[in-house]
Parts: structure tokens; C-alpha cells; sequence
């Protein structure tokens, strides 16, 4: 059973870093699978934040966090994490992590995911 866990959330000060960690069992990266992030603010749709490809590394961001988030994985942890700088209030949501055999042009599209994490609430202060 394919399972994913993520941590790191919590509050903090506008400007201020955060590290996320999703931590999967059930597979391993060698699968092949995408890992995403995803974040869903109170009244707003699911918007993808980040992605890093399964097959080479290729990493994609949504434009409202260029420069700011880098999403990376440790193969050897079987982890995935998005190290998020220069927080803005903006940012503040519930954060979920996916895993999918997706194809890179429809990373954004939370459907085309297999598997989901609980998600991890993340509040920037102004």
C-alpha cells in the first residue's frame, strides 16, 4: 500500500523559511513516480505549487513561487522535500504532497496523481 506522510509544517513570520518533508512507503522513487506539491487555501481551488519528475529529476514550479521554493528528494530516504524562503502571507494553506506516473506537461492537474498525503498546514503572518 502506497503511502505518503508530510511534516514540516507550522507558523511563521512573513519572510521567514520553511522545509517540508514527504516521506512515502509502499514504493520507491526508482518506480519512476512524479512527486508533487499541492496547496489548497481556505475558499480557493487546489493549485500545484511544485513538482520533481521520477524519471530524470526535472524540477517545474508554479510561477507565484519561482525563486522562492525549491522543491528536492533524497532517493536513499525514499523523501521528498520543498524548502519554501521568503514566505508571504499568501502562501498560507494546507500543503499535500502526491506521487503519480504523470507526464510532465500535466504536472498542475491534481487528477492525474495516484496517491496523497494528509496534508500539512502551513500560516504566514504579516
Amino acid at each position: 500500500e502506497a503511502h505518503l506522510v508530510e511534516s514540516g509544517g507550522g507558523p511563521v513570520q512573513a519572510g521567514g523559511s520553511l522545509r517540508l518533508s514527504c516521506a512515502a512507503s509502499g514504493f520507491t522513487f526508482d518506480e519512476d513516480y512524479a512527486i508533487g506539491w499541492f496547496r489548497q487555501a481556505p475558499g480557493k481551488e487546489r493549485e500545484g505549487v511544485s513538482c520533481i519528475s521520477g524519471s530524470d529529476g526535472s524540477t517545474y514550479y508554479a510561477d507565484s513561487v519561482k525563486g522562492r521554493f525549491t522543491i528536492s528528494r533524497d532517493t536513499a530516504k525514499n523523501t521528498v522535500y520543498l524548502q519554501m524562503n521568503s514566505l508571504k502571507p499568501e502562501d498560507t494553506a494546507v500543503y499535500y504532497c502526491a506521487a503519480g506516473a504523470i507526464l510532465p506537461r500535466l504536472w498542475v492537474r491534481a487528477e492525474e496523481y495516484d496517491y496523497w498525503g494528509q496534508g500539512t498546514q502551513v500560516t504566514v503572518s504579516s
